[in-house]
């Protein structure tokens, strides 16, 4: 197992514009902000969105649509570099009118609203490299 110690570098709070894609506000944040390397947490809406697990043995993400307005209970995630560039990777929970869930890896949602907390942190680089064995981009550690 490998380990590396950050610290706590600015935090950010922000909304997203209402129909962005909420992965890519993110993203764009992150690259405005000079953000390599930090965590976030997202609540709002979406008005629909793509999530999706990734199959361990076929070694592929299988993806399914949520086509219908759903809150974000939950959405976590972490940003780091992938090939020089800040990689948002970030898993939701979605919950319809009835209380009913979806949930995964999250790939892209287009907002109805949603805010979003962002802790950079501060120390050495943490990059995404390609994984053998689980055929993922991973950190490198």
């Amino acid at each position: 197992m490998g380990t590396t110690e950050f610290q706590s570098g600015r935090t950010f709070v922000f909304r997203a514009e209402h129909d962005s894609e909420l992965v890519q506000s993110i993203t764009k944040f992150a690259k405005e902000k000079g953000i390599k390397k930090a965590f976030f947490t997202a609540i709002g809406a979406v008005k629909r969105a793509k999530l999706g697990y990734y199959h361990q043995q076929k070694h592929e993400y299988i993806t399914f649509s949520v086509e219908s307005p759903h809150e974000i209970v939950s959405c976590i995630g972490n940003i780091s570099l992938k090939n020089g560039e800040p990689f948002v990777h970030a898993h939701a929970v979605l919950a319809d009118e009835k209380g009913n869930t979806e949930a995964g890896h999250f790939f892209e949602g287009t907002v109805f609203a949603a805010e979003i907390h962002l802790q950079e942190l501060v120390g050495p680089e943490l990059v995404r490299e390609h994984d053998e064995i689980t055929n993922l981009s991973l950190w490198r550690m």
